[in-house]
């Protein structure tokens, strides 16, 4: 009755223990938009007007979303090169360069950017990207009239609450993936040609055309959707580029032709660039890098190159140095190559239109596209500067006025900086002590109710501790939890602060108020022999070491190929000597191990392989059949049926193993059928786009009709993922499943085992009485020291979960294609959720 009344006692806390668990780490999960997704607008400032005349009338803004530097500059496999407008453009007419984009390489950040000038607002991922949390100022704001053609995902964000705009959007349902999108750049251009025309017949709209401070903005998205669908160096993706050139050039001829004042200033750019496979996000410099291309009222004409650089130790926000060498076969080695950052480009377009600055922007105006006849003109007569400028502009002592400017500009980016992360140190101190707080607590909670080491003296003490409650201990938390609540509110903090202390000193609070039991276990370690306490300390350092391999494993996969080879040596050689007779398991330990190895060494940019996927299909139901097959015909061995908890129980659903293997095997067709489509580029048909989300959530329901033992609740749960995820691959991950399974069922085959003949060696009866004398005990083992190598294991297998076939810092570090097979039409959050389902699948077998 003692015992019952005790589990109940432990079952009950643990409970409370979850409910506490969700919400500390609830609550501690939103700390993250307190200290990295906190926004970097600051309000209440007022724009300064140039005092200067603006060079320019209006100003043509061309993005082209996702197009690379190197793609847009080099020549194709004949030698031509692909923007031959543009290029005349950078030879005859304006300047040129790379614009250095800063992660994350989307396209809402990289258009905040270019036309507010200051790095996207980080808690704009709580909106998806497609809203403004907090509202801020940018070139539109402050332009007279802004007219913008393109994207609905990207246009309505800088325009739709603006008075003074007009603009249009396509259709969401013209982003298709599985067509090339080139034709949604012309529908931007038709859009824009549209307007000119229409204008020949409206006198206001002509009157709204030909005033000062106009913006002309056209989102060209082909290359982005291209390049996502097809890849950068694909033929669809490389004559997008020619498209885009050809827009440029229609554009600038139709607008001089229309306008014939020579006051129209021309801004070609890209948002981000597109890696190799097909994605973005990240700050590889094939994302960060786009082109820039200036020309028009106001801007400089080229000029030769020039070896002199006064910033030669300057780096731009992708860490790229300023004298960054320009490749030869980009042509352009004897023109001067002028750099920026994108948030540069934002005062550029402002000050060629004589507007001011967006408050928000944190740009440096890019001094060598600006063509002024006098040098720091906008200083002279600028009243507010500070004295010790103001008199090397009297005595026109320009370039030492300028290197002050420079100097305070940076101060105060520095000082910006410095206010937004004010409270960051303080965050992440209470929150790394609550995450350690929680850690002991639970670490208390284990020791107190599943071990038995501590013995009587461990009892007593609790015994003591029942009847003298710990108040001094809740009243000194009580009040410290007051104090922090005091000051926070002095400081007015937001609500969330103190919610983070309060849960910090609460933890705290908890451990503090079992001293005794705390006290007691200290003595009782310092009683045990010294063969135990350097035990102790052994597993110690192996828990230090392991956790410190696992960090190096997040920028170095290959570790865990060297882990799973030794792993598949030690562990199979230790069992083939502790089990008393022949069994298959050792061998089936070291053969999946060994498997798993090989996925590491892979790269992580994973080619499409839809063959490889359909026999990963094929070698899924192999598995699976095979399992099923010694599940039915291993009653030879009773020690092998032991570790299996092998038992005759029917699956609640007949025919279930045929059933989830039908699934497989549809799922493994439906891969090539779903994927010619794209790669005719024609559209996902309907009929397939059904099958695969029928056969994808059925699939998943089936393993809860399973049969209770072990072998066969893992090979449904084995088949039950599988139809999923061969649908989300398009290459060697879906090798990397049956792998990664193959594994996790040798780790639990290798604890049963363990578990087995730690009980069979109480036992000196022969071997076919083993069974019977391990089914008779009941009792529940107390842990050991040693249970120690379970969670580690886990932790192992947790990280192979994410990092086996990739990186997991970033969700664009994965194949947008992978959810081809179920939606080709552009959602980012449906995506962002098929993504990030295919990354937790592995993470669910091992939980």
């Amino acid at each position: 009755m003692k015992r019952e009344e005790e589990k109940r006692r432990v079952k009950k806390r643990e409970k409370w223990l979850v409910v506490l668990g969700v919400i500390l780490h609830g609550v501690y999960m939103l700390s993250i938009f307190d200290i990295y997704f906190k926004t970097p607008i600051v309000h209440g400032m007022d724009p300064v007007k140039p005092r200067f005349s603006p060079p320019a009338k209006r100003l043509i803004l061309l993005v082209a979303d996702g197009l690379r530097a190197d793609k847009f500059y080099e020549p194709d496999e004949k030698g031509n090169y692909r923007a031959p407008f543009l290029r005349s453009v950078i030879k005859e007419k304006g300047r040129w360069g790379v614009s250095h984009a800063r992660p994350p390489t989307e396209s809402r950040p990289g258009h905040v950017a270019i036309i507010a000038g200051f790095y996207e607002d980080p808690s704009a991922v709580t909106k998806g990207w497609k809203a403004n949390p907090v509202e801020f100022d940018s070139v539109f704001n402050q332009s007279h009239h802004i007219f913008s053609y393109g994207s609905p995902d990207i246009v309505p964000i800088f325009c739709g609450a603006l008075p003074h705009s007009t603009w249009n959007t396509y259709p969401h349902e013209f982003e298709d993936f599985a067509t090339d999108a080139s034709f949604l750049d012309e529908w931007s251009f038709d859009q824009f040609h549209s307007l000119l025309n229409k204008s020949k017949e409206d006198k206001k709209l002509q009157q709204l055309l030909e005033q000062d401070n106009v913006v002309i903005f056209l989102h060209l998205l082909g290359c982005d959707s291209n390049g996502h669908a097809h890849r950068p160096f694909s033929s669809i993706y490389l004559n997008n580029v020619k498209v885009v050139d050809r827009i440029a050039e229609r554009v600038y001829e139709i607008v001089e032709d229309h306008f014939k004042d020579n006051q129209t200033a021309y801004i070609f750019t890209a948002d981000h660039g597109m890696s190799d496979k097909g994605s973005h996000g990240d700050g590889h410099p094939t994302n960060t890098d786009t082109p820039l291309v200036a020309w028009g009222a106001g801007v400089k004409a080229p000029q030769p190159i020039s070896g002199n650089h006064s910033d030669c130790g300057f780096r731009f926000v992708d860490e790229h140095s300023h004298d960054t060498p320009t490749p030869n076969e980009w042509g352009l080695g004897g023109i001067e190559r002028v750099d920026v950052n994108q948030a540069d480009i934002s005062p550029l377009m402002s000050t060629l239109l004589g507007m001011p600055c967006p408050v928000n922007s944190v740009g440096s105006l890019p001094l060598d596209y600006i063509d002024f006849s006098e040098p720091f003109k906008p200083l002279t007569n600028y009243l507010s500067m500070l004295d010790k400028i103001e008199e090397h502009v009297s005595s026109r002592e320009y370039p030492n006025a300028m290197k002050l400017s420079e100097n305070l500009r940076k101060l105060a980016l520095e000082g910006l900086h410095y206010f937004q992360t004010y409270d960051w140190m303080m965050l992440m101190t209470v929150i790394t002590l609550g995450y350690i707080g929680w850690i002991i607590y639970l670490i208390v909670h284990v020791l107190q109710s599943y071990t038995s080491w501590p013995g009587k003296m461990m009892k007593k003490e609790e015994a003591d501790h029942q009847e003298k409650k710990p108040r001094k201990v809740y009243i000194l938390g009580g009040l410290l939890m007051g104090a922090f609540s005091v000051i926070l509110l002095i400081e007015r903090s937001p609500p969330l602060y103190h919610a983070y202390t309060a849960m910090t000193v609460f933890l705290w609070t908890k451990i503090l108020s079992e001293y005794q039991f705390l006290n007691a276990l200290r003595r009782r370690v310092h009683e045990e022999k010294l063969g135990y306490f350097i035990k102790l300390v052994a597993y110690c350092v192996v828990s230090v070491l392991l956790l410190e391999f696992l960090v190096h494993s997040f920028t170095e996969r290959k570790l865990y190929s060297a882990c799973f080879l030794v792993t598949g040596v030690v562990a199979p050689f230790y069992l083939y000597r502790a089990i008393p007779r022949r069994c298959w398991i050792p061998a089936f330990i070291c053969v999946s191990c060994w498997c798993l190895s090989v996925f590491t060494l892979m790269p992580a940019e994973i080619p499409d392989n839809t063959l490889l996927v359909v026999a990963s299909g094929g070698l899924i139901v192999i598995v699976g059949g095979a399992a099923r097959w010694l599940e039915l015909h291993s009653e030879d061995n009773k020690y092998c049926l032991h570790i299996l908890n092998h038992e005759l129980t029917k699956p609640k659903l007949p025919m279930l193993f045929h059933l989830q293997a039908f699934l497989v095997g549809v799922s493994s067709i439906m891969v090539p059928l779903s994927t010619s489509h794209r790669t005719q580029n024609q559209e996902l048909l309907v009929l397939h786009q059904l099958i695969n989300w029928f056969v994808a959530g059925v699939s998943l329901v089936l393993p809860l009709f399973s049969a209770p033992s072990l072998l066969s609740r893992l090979t449904s749960i084995f088949l039950g993922f599988a139809p999923a995820f061969l649908l989300l691959s398009i290459g060697y991950e879906a090798l990397f499943y049956a792998a990664f399974s193959l594994v996790l069922m040798a780790w639990i085959l290798f604890e049963n085992s363990i578990l087995t003949l730690s009980r069979a060696k109480r036992s000196t009866s022969s071997q076919d009485s083993i069974a019977e004398e391990i089914s008779a005990e009941h009792a529940d083992r107390p842990l050991q020291l040693s249970d120690v190598r379970i969670p580690l294991v886990f932790m192992v297998l947790f990280n192979v979960a994410f990092f086996g076939t990739g990186n997991f810092a970033s969700i664009a570090s994965f194949e947008i294609s992978s959810v081809y097979r179920f939606i080709t039409i552009f959602s980012p959050f449906l995506m962002a959720a098929l993504l990030i389902f295919k990354l937790f699948i592995p993470f669910m077998l091992v939980m």
